[in-house]
């Protein structure tokens, strides 16, 4: 087997592709507004990082949004969210537990109850995201939920949350995915 080759192109080379031709890139777009530099996490990542911390308590201890919401205000990290998005996800999914629960339960190879509680905090805010947020491309819905549970789920958490919610887009955006192919 031979090493692969180093790449020809130096840090400070150009790519040949222009500014226009680069933001154009999927890459380079975002949906969660302009694009955050490298390190930097956007409002809406945020939003959903910390709305993930209260499904999760919820998951482990119950309490009502409105308790886990003032909970989490008190954190650092909230002055930094997209407040509106993180309240509208955190309790748009704890209204709708069980619609989302019965939209997700068909894509598992397991009883809901038997996953990790980061992987269903995951799975029900992606599913309550494909749902209720058709203006966000299902794409990107998958993305952020696949870097979550890359982030804070188990080692291989992630393949397993993008298997279900790409099935369940595929019920719940038929019209996008058609669009796209």
């Amino acid at each position: 087997m031979t090493p692969p080759k180093p790449s020809d192109k130096s840090p400070g080379k150009s790519t040949g592709a222009s500014p226009t031709e680069r933001a154009a890139s999927p890459i380079a777009r975002s949906t969660d507004g302009p694009r955050a530099r490298p390190g930097r996490k956007t409002r809406r990542r945020l939003s959903r990082e910390l709305a993930l911390q209260g499904l999760y308590q919820w998951c482990l201890a119950g309490g009502t949004a409105e308790a886990i919401e003032a909970q989490l205000h008190e954190t650092r990290e909230f002055a930094k969210t997209d407040e509106a998005y993180f309240a509208e996800l955190l309790h748009g999914v704890l209204m709708d537990v069980p619609e989302l629960e019965g939209l997700i339960q068909p894509y598992l190879d397991r009883p809901m109850k038997e996953l990790s509680p980061v992987e269903v905090s995951i799975l029900l805010m992606g599913a309550h995201e494909l749902k209720s947020h058709p203006e966000m491309p299902y794409r990107a819905v998958i993305n952020e939920a696949v870097e979550l549970a890359k982030t804070y789920g188990g080692t291989h958490g992630h393949k397993y949350v993008n298997g279900v919610l790409d099935k369940l887009a595929a019920k719940l955006r038929t019209a996008e995915i058609n669009v796209r192919a």
